[in-house]
């Protein structure tokens, strides 16, 4: 039922400071892919009429619990103390929670555990780049807030000749449990189909390891979101790039409950809210993502 297809070390050598920010991994609570975007806190203020939607058992405590996969840079990744959840989608939802009068707790989990948390009610709420798909709606109900194609990365000068319509033979890294998992999937059984050498996948639980795969030489080149390619490039300090064009672009949703209908929607009312009150815009500029806006929020959206 949770197939969620649709987003531990490697040893780098002498890489750059930024780099190694980006794509190296530690044990525990010590992931840190990134780092903060520039300027101050993104606020919204509490709309008292949509927070009077919001279903009792949630408004409670006055707390929603958040379910994100913190490897994942410029969108949900730690901060430099190795705890705080950062990002423009952690950024980003924070302004909804709070004009749902509301305060968001994130929890640090797999990428491919999210969903079946968010079912199990571990989680009020999944927050972790989830590209919408037809698979995904069989089991939760997700409100859409941007959009984002797949966008491949490779060392620079591509030294190992990627070609994204051709890449047979190569060796491709991508992140568990995303959509870029079953798009190289698709390639490499069309390579196969076609006589030529399969595509060796591999495939990582977080993506900081997918990016430090490829920057240390393992894997020829990787699939990303394509903010997370675009910010893995930018911080490489000129060792990566960008490879072809984003393609297949769709909408990211937060996921909830299937039986949380009444939340979805208020949850719709409140992305669109801050859309409106330019909180929205505010945050996407800050991590310089402003490119995947949507102008329109909606619930279990038909891709």
């Amino acid at each position: 039922m949770f197939n969620t297809n649709g987003a531990r070390r490697a040893a780098l050598g002498a890489a750059s400071a930024a780099l190694i920010a980006l794509s190296l991994t530690a044990c525990g609570e010590k992931e840190n892919s990134g780092t903060p975007g520039a300027g101050p806190t993104v606020t919204a203020a509490a709309d008292s009429a949509l927070a009077g939607k919001v279903p009792d058992a949630i408004k409670a405590d006055g707390v929603i619990k958040v379910g994100t996969d913190s490897t994942y840079a410029p969108a949900e990744f730690l901060d430099a103390d190795g705890k705080t959840v950062v990002g423009f989608d952690v950024e980003l939802f924070n302004a909804v929670a709070q004009k749902l009068g509301l305060k968001a707790e994130y929890e640090s989990a797999p990428f491919d555990a999210i969903l079946p948390g968010v079912d199990s009610a571990k989680y009020e709420i999944g927050v972790s780049s989830f590209t919408i798909n037809a698979e995904r709606l069989k089991s939760v109900n997700m409100v859409s807030y941007f959009s984002a194609g797949t966008q491949w990365v490779t060392k620079a000068g591509n030294a190992a000749k990627i070609d994204i319509e051709n890449a047979c033979g190569k060796k491709i890294a991508v992140q568990t449990g995303t959509v870029q998992f079953d798009d190289i999937t698709a390639r490499s059984k069309k390579c196969t189909t076609g006589g030529k050498p399969a595509i060796t996948i591999d495939q990582y639980q977080a993506q900081s390891d997918a990016t430090a795969a490829v920057f240390s030489g393992k894997n020829d080149a990787m699939l990303a979101d394509s903010p997370v390619g675009a910010y893995a490039v930018k911080q490489s300090n000129g060792s990566l790039e960008l490879v072809g064009e984003i393609y297949e672009s769709a909408p990211y949703g937060y996921a909830v409950k299937k039986d949380q209908t009444v939340f979805a929607e208020v949850l719709k009312e409140a992305v669109q809210a801050v859309i409106a009150d330019g909180s929205y815009q505010t945050a996407l500029k800050k991590w310089g993502v402003e490119g995947g806006a949507i102008t329109s929020s909606a619930l279990n959206p038909a891709n």
